[in-house]
């Protein structure tokens, strides 16, 4: 069956290619997520003012993939533990956050507690139910499709590696 999440890491080009990778992820799609602006542009984002988070739409198939597995994958090319800030990208819109729409708060919060087992310093991933995303741009979609070489602050290595990740890896 057929889920979706809605996942920011920073950078939602590097983190939309990452996820379009993972075995079940059936469709992804970049855009903007709980923030007070009404269907924001890119350029308004970027400035920081809008309350949106970088974010992508992830739909997947949890008889491929469980969300468990998903957001584990997530996690490990994300900086859970850095404020407002991943690679060279500083600012509210790249906050890292997991949004659900369906009843996935207790998988959600599960994952979050587990991961916070590794880390002394504390984890400042959002994570709260969507309230609303609206889709970035054509020409952000698929970017680094597009643009190969393009900025990515998630290792090349991960993203080739998730394409054939055993769930039993995870």
């Amino acid at each position: 069956m057929l889920h979706t999440i809605y996942l920011a890491g920073g950078c939602y080009w590097g983190v939309e290619k990452y996820m379009s990778n993972v075995p079940g992820v059936t469709e992804t799609e970049v855009g903007f997520a709980n923030g007070h602006v009404e269907a924001p542009a890119y350029v308004q984002v970027k400035k920081g003012d809008t309350g949106h988070a970088e974010t992508v739409r992830v739909v997947y198939d949890d008889a491929v993939i469980p969300l468990d597995k998903l957001l584990r994958l997530f996690l490990r090319i994300i900086d859970p533990t850095s404020f407002e800030k991943q690679g060279e990208d500083v600012g509210n819109q790249y906050r890292t956050g997991i949004y659900w729409t369906e009843a996935d708060e207790a998988v959600v919060r599960g994952e979050l507690s587990r991961l916070q087992t590794q880390y002394a310093a504390p984890i400042v991933v959002e994570a709260c139910p969507l309230e609303r995303f609206y889709p970035a741009e054509e020409y952000h979609q698929k970017y680094l499709d597009k643009t190969p070489g393009g900025y990515c602050h998630v290792p090349w290595e991960e993203i080739d590696w998730v394409k054939t990740v055993k769930l039993e890896e995870i």
